[in-house]
């Protein structure tokens, strides 16, 4: 396929690099690229292709915009909350370069479409922010022999690598072989990123990819590079493929792809509903209303949070502190604890449980729920 004289003059920077050249420039033109996920990180990566050059980008996201993605997901505008990612997504990659192919796929990735989404591309970039898909991303990609460009990011540090079994390295199971226990690992709604992080983390992996189509350059196959932002240090660990990972080992266990969301514990919404260490918004809120049921609510989010929005007159001991902080409570007591939304609460009643506390609730949803349902002047973050 020729460059048109439009072309050759978008890429010019890219065609004096002799690295590149012509010849470059069209194998880029030529390749096609599936981007799971627009937010923090697909936003760098999809927007750099584009710009690159990128012949076919495909787009895979179910979610909405919402104002508190926009720190970070620069894909997005203001104009856009309430509207597709994909489809915000698609307008801006297009504007950005005309001649990109946008294709969107407005759905969740599960275990029944994956192979079938993923099969048209050449390589694979993982900008999801949860275990089952990276774990459905990484069984789908070994299954279909494509690299899988991994990142991700947590607060101010990110890490990213080149998961390529056909190409001599190893897989995301053979890095983590099993996911960790639901809730262990807060999400970025309840941790919090750094809004750049994610720039910087979506570049490393867009050169990746770009390497990847040339041919060109050490890979990140078989390194894992970790970045701390505030120390503004990197650093490399180095990986190797596990002979008996059941996905990509030499006597693969895995042959189709399973139930990541059993895989990784996370209890189907059915389910949860009906879990008995559960309450409601509704509930806490009778606890606090009638002090006679002797039942007290404790916020386990930190001191920053707290002072961002709270209720009040619930008491808080953050979780950082409850392993100090607990024998201010009374085992004998009934209590509902409540964080974020509740990762963290469940988290903190399960200490205490092991601490010999019998009487413990946790509140469904948070204080994000207590706005939603009880309370809208109270701030959602």
């Amino acid at each position: 396929m020729e460059l048109t004289n439009e072309e050759i003059r978008r890429y010019s920077r890219h065609l004096i690099l002799p690295e590149v050249g012509l010849a470059g420039q069209k194998k880029i033109r030529a390749a096609s690229v599936l981007c799971i996920g627009a937010g923090g990180l697909g936003s760098p990566i999809a927007l750099y292709l584009a710009a690159a050059g990128v012949g076919k980008i495909g787009i895979v996201d179910f979610d909405t915009v919402d104002s508190s993605n926009l720190q970070r997901q620069i894909l997005h505008t203001d104009a856009d909350v309430g509207r597709l990612k994909s489809e915000s997504a698609k307008e801006t990659i297009q504007g950005l370069n005309p001649h990109c192919e946008v294709v969107l796929h407005n759905t969740r990735l599960t275990s029944e479409n994956a192979l079938d989404i993923l099969r048209p591309y050449d390589i694979v970039v993982d900008g999801t922010d949860n275990f089952p898909t990276r774990y459905l991303t990484n069984d789908a990609c070994v299954l279909l022999k494509k690299p899988n460009v991994y990142g991700s990011i947590f607060r101010f540090e990110g890490q990213a690598s080149v998961f390529a079994p056909s190409l001599g390295g190893p897989c995301y199971r053979c890095l983590y072989p099993e996911p960790p226990p639901p809730g262990m690992v807060p999400s970025c709604a309840e941790g919090g990123v750094l809004g750049v992080l994610p720039g910087v983390i979506g570049c490393i992996q867009t050169l990746e990819i770009l390497k990847l189509i040339l041919g060109k350059g050490r890979l990140l196959v078989g390194r894992l590079l970790l970045f701390n932002s505030l120390d503004m240090q990197f650093r490399e660990l180095k990986l190797r493929r596990d002979p008996a990972c059941p996905v990509c080992g030499d006597h693969p266990t895995i042959t189709k792809l399973i139930d990541y969301e059993q895989f990784c514990g996370i209890v189907p919404e059915t389910d949860a509903a009906a879990n008995p260490d559960e309450v409601t918004v509704q509930d806490m809120k009778k606890a606090l209303d009638d002090p006679s049921l002797g039942i007290r609510v404790i916020d386990v989010r930190e001191p920053d949070e707290y002072e961002i929005a709270h209720v009040d007159g619930v008491p808080q001991i953050p979780l950082s502190q409850l392993e100090q902080r607990f024998t201010e409570l009374d085992p004998n007591t009934q209590y509902y604890l409540h964080c974020k939304s509740g990762a963290r609460s469940m988290k903190a009643l399960r200490f205490l449980r092991e601490q010999g506390f019998k009487y413990l609730k946790n509140v469904k949803g948070g204080i994000t729920a207590w706005s939603e349902e009880i309370d809208s002047s109270v701030p959602r973050y």
